[in-house]
């Protein structure tokens, strides 16, 4: 008498979730859309004038817009990357998209670098992002290495903290909106710096802080879950 029995890879192929049962894929894809249009052509005008930074320096504006365009490319990158259909089914695009999501995030990351050195809005957001943007160049490195070495169980570990820190800057603009609606009505008058500097240091801070715990405590979720299967 014999038995058939379903193929390790067919079985496993079988198991993997369809790409519609992940349902954080399209609202990740829409937010980081309307982020970057809305983010992105005050910076693409070459009118100092439209951009929503002050500029400490001349050639703040300049610097800032190609950090922009290069974190916005990275930023919409790494949407595709993170999505596990995508990432299985399309390889080959996964690499090419990976290595451009790399090339544009180094450089946004060194010039991230020099904004923060020169940041106008004060000494607690310039310590935050002094911090981050080191973060940020080392995960993405990290990440690189491991999949140059194949190993890809660490690549996806890597890779997940950069994209935290990628996406951070959105969390950065949601906690700076809060703090400026709790903050504001206990503003004295003339006091409109003070409050740009406290809403700015505490958005950066969360900004990035908070979504690189998310993604520790994700990897972590996994990892036991995998050692209970065991």
């Amino acid at each position: 008498m014999t038995t058939t029995t379903t193929p390790p890879v067919r079985r496993e192929r079988a198991s993997r979730p369809r790409w519609w049962r992940r349902p954080w894929v399209a609202p990740l894809g829409v937010v980081a859309i309307a982020f970057v249009a809305f983010s992105l052509p005050p910076y693409l005008s070459l009118d100092p004038s439209l951009s929503r930074v002050p500029a400490p320096y001349p050639w703040y504006y300049a610097v800032l817009s190609v950090h922009v365009v290069l974190g916005s490319i990275a930023m919409l990158a790494c949407c595709l990357q993170v999505w596990p259909w995508f990432r299985q089914r399309h390889r080959r695009a996964h690499r090419v998209i990976g290595r451009v999501y790399v090339l544009a995030q180094l450089p946004a990351g060194m010039l991230a670098l020099v904004l923060a050195w020169a940041t106008p809005f004060g000494p607690v957001a310039m310590a935050s992002s002094l911090l981050m943007a080191p973060l940020w160049l080392a995960c993405t490195i990290a990440g690189w290495r491991m999949a140059r070495q194949r190993r890809f169980a660490e690549h996806r570990r890597w890779m997940i903290r950069s994209f935290a820190l990628t996406m951070s800057i959105i969390t950065n603009r949601f906690w700076g909106a809060l703090a400026v609606v709790l903050l504001s009505p206990s503003t004295p008058a003339g006091g409109e710096q003070q409050l740009m500097h406290t809403v700015a240091g505490l958005s950066t801070w969360l900004g990035w802080t908070i979504p690189l715990l998310v993604a520790e405590w994700w990897l972590q979720r996994g990892d036991a879950a995998k050692r209970r299967r065991r």
